[in-house]
């Protein structure tokens, strides 16, 4: 059974980091593409951030270029999201998911979007007090 567990959420400070772990288990996605995205209770679910199969390319939403990085270790099956900075506005719950397809390669309009992943997290909440 394939599995991304998210974890890392919690409660911090204006300016303060963070740093998520989504480990995946049941098959490698080291060359799959993968990303980030975040939901506010009755809000879409929304692109944070993406990585391309081969790691060499990343994309990310405006409002968090500059502040946030992710970042994989294939030795590990493990997708990160570093956050610093952070703000209020960054208060949501944070869900990683991964493409089924192998070494697949996008426009960079698709990574996105929410139909490209085939696989997701349970999600860790993320809190960021003023």
């Amino acid at each position: 059974q394939v599995r991304l567990v998210e974890s890392g959420g919690g409660l911090v400070q204006a300016g303060d980091s963070l740093k998520l772990p989504c480990a995946a288990s049941g098959r490698s996605f080291g060359d799959s593409v993968m990303g980030w995205f975040r939901q506010t209770p009755g809000k879409r679910r929304t692109f944070v951030a993406a990585i391309s199969w081969s790691g060499e390319y990343t994309y990310y939403a405006d409002s968090v270029k500059g502040r946030f990085t992710i970042s994989r270790d294939n030795a590990k099956n493990t997708l990160y999201l570093q956050m610093n900075n952070l703000k209020p506005e960054d208060t949501a719950t944070y869900y990683c998911a991964a493409d089924g397809n192998p070494r697949r390669t996008y426009t960079e309009f698709n990574y996105g979007q929410l139909g490209l992943y085939d696989y997701w997290g349970q999600g860790t909440q993320v809190t960021v007090s003023s």
